[in-house]
Parts: C-alpha cells; structure tokens; sequence
C-alpha cells in the first residue's frame, strides 16, 4: 500500500510501505474510511518539533475492521469502528480512573494516513458504532478520534456548566469543537477568540455568542470588558503557546478553571504568578476513549455534526496539499479520502 511518510520539515511524501499485519493477539487490522491531518501534524511539518528519521504520519482515523488476533474477544471483522490517537488497555487502574490517553500500555497511534492501519490494543482502544454508518456521518464520526474527543475534554476539564461564561482560545479545529462541547453542556456564554472570519462564522455556528479578535494582553482587556472585570468562569487553553496558555490564566477569574490540551510548545509557568492566579489547572492529553461512547451516539443520532470542521477535502494520495493547506491557515481541517 501507499501512505504518508514526513521526511523533515515540510517534505510530505505518500509512497510505498509495507501493509500492515497482526503482530501482537491484540491487534486489529483496519480499512479506514476517512482520515485527516491534525492540528498536531503540523509542528513536526513545520520543523519545530525535530524528527530524527521519517515518520508515518496520522493518528485520527474510522473504518472497518478487517481482521482481528487470536485474543480480542469484543472487535470483529465487518464491524466500523473509531478510535483513540491513544491505545489504552482499557482495564489498567489509570483507565479506570478515566485517564485512558495514560494507560499503562499506552502508545500513541501513527501512520493513519494510509488505506490500512494496525490497531493495538483493539479491544480497550476502539468503540464500535450501532451500524455502518451513512457516508455523510463518516467527517464526523472521525471527529470523535481526537478533535472532537479532546475539544469535550478541554469543556469538561474546564468545569464547563449550565450558566457559566467561558473563553476558547484557539480558533482551529479542537477550539471550535471546544466551543461546541461548552455549548452541548448548557453553558449559557461562550467567548471565542478568533481573528479569522470562516472560523468566526463556524464558532457562532456551534454556539459561541461573542467573539474576540485581539491577541495577547488586548485580549485580556477585552476579555474583562466583557466579563465586567472579573475573568471567565472557564478558559480552554487549545493551541499549546506561552502566549495562549498566560493568556488564558490571566483571563480567568479568581477560583476559575483553566483547561490545556494544545500540545505545548516552550510553555513555562513562573510559580509566584501562578500561586496568585488563584485558578484550577487541568489538561493534557485527551482522554478521549472515555468520551466515546456518547460522543459516537450523539453524531449518530445527528444531535451535532462536528463534521463541519473540514473544510477541505482531498483524496489521500494529495495529502501533500492538504498539509499545506493547514500550514498557510487556507483550511481549519483536511479530510482525506482513501
């Protein structure tokens, strides 16, 4: 088969690897139906997280399960099926404890940019869906994969609820999808921040009821004009920036709650002004086999079509394009068609 292989900054290339196989009793083989190019690419893509050899890329992904090992008793073949970028056992204490994306056995998932994929772990990782779904459900059940997944868990980490205001900062794919989720979950004003129009347009659409453009300590300005000066109730951090993560501490208000689950980049936190901050961290990577389940029934059942993030869509062998695309900010989210 061909898939995509990132060689170094900005050198995307889909060629020939090998078809995957069952390694392990606990693998599943899977024909994925769709899947994308994630925010999260794009910092190898740019060169500032270094690769020290090439790398297959792609960690969203649904499909069909193919074949199974000898040992997975709850996934069978024919079966669709979405999972985790994180493989959990599903069973390990720290699983159990809600926090799947730290198991124990934990890998995080690669070369989902190809026609085929091997699963680990295919029994605690994937969740299988009531049916094969109609090709307009497919955008977003592959939501549910990651963007979708950890935009609920930067709302859920955050204490989002019925009649708290919260702010997004990040206005790609998990931010609006976080705005989304706040939306699902009562809250009554939701505040993104956001300078481009399409992503505006796309936040009101999934519930945000002001938007910010300022960046910075502006945007803390603006935030406390909006909130009569005493901060959000709730700020979900989803770029992964110094300048995202102090500007969503420092637009919070005293006792108030703070998610991040942008992979971060150069971010350090000073002691002295976080004691001060007054303010609950939460975050890291999503857990997002504990959402799942509701998640892939809330799509199922058309309640929400997360699905809108994408933007642009491409067949796989142009996943070139589609990285840059997203690298130039002329998509919010690729999806990509074997």
């Amino acid at each position: 088969m061909r898939g995509t292989v990132l060689y170094g900054p900005r050198d995307v290339r889909f060629e020939e690897r090998p078809d995957p196989t069952i390694i392990e009793p606990t693998d599943a083989i899977i024909r994925i139906a769709a899947t994308c190019v994630c925010g999260s690419d794009l910092w190898p893509y740019r060169g500032i997280a270094p690769i020290t050899q090439p790398q297959a890329m792609g960690h969203e992904y649904c499909g069909i399960v193919e074949e199974v090992g000898s040992a997975v008793k709850h996934i069978t073949p024919s079966q669709f099926v979405v999972g985790s970028f994180a493989t959990s056992d599903n069973t390990c204490p720290t699983c159990q404890f809600g926090y799947q994306s730290s198991c124990v056995q934990r890998e995080f998932m690669g070369g989902a940019q190809a026609p085929l994929l091997r699963m680990p772990l295919a029994d605690g990782t994937l969740v299988t869906t009531p049916g094969i779904p109609a090709d307009d459900l497919i955008p977003s059940l592959l939501t549910t994969s990651d963007v979708l997944g950890t935009g609920w868990f930067a709302a859920d980490a955050a204490n989002v609820k019925p009649g708290s205001t919260i702010v997004v900062v990040g206005d790609g794919a998990v931010g609006l999808l976080g705005v989304l989720s706040a939306k699902q979950m009562g809250t009554e004003r939701i505040i993104a921040m956001s300078r481009h129009e399409p992503r505006q347009q796309l936040a009101r659409e999934f519930g945000a009821t002001d938007i910010v453009t300022e960046r910075g300590d502006e945007g803390i300005v603006r935030i406390m004009d909006l909130t009569d000066g005493v901060g959000a109730d709730s700020v979900l951090e989803c770029v992964g920036t110094q300048e995202a993560m102090m500007q969503a501490i420092r637009a919070t208000r005293k006792g108030g709650y703070v998610s991040y689950v942008g992979v971060p980049h150069e971010v350090e936190l000073n002691g002295e002004e976080l004691f001060f901050a007054h303010v609950h961290l939460h975050g890291g990577p999503a857990p997002v086999r504990r959402y799942l389940p509701e998640l892939i029934d809330l799509v199922w059942n058309r309640t929400i079509n997360p699905g809108k993030v994408f933007d642009l869509t491409l067949p796989l062998d142009r996943v070139a394009e589609g990285y840059r695309a997203m690298d130039e900010r002329r998509a919010i989210k690729v999806l990509l068609c074997p």
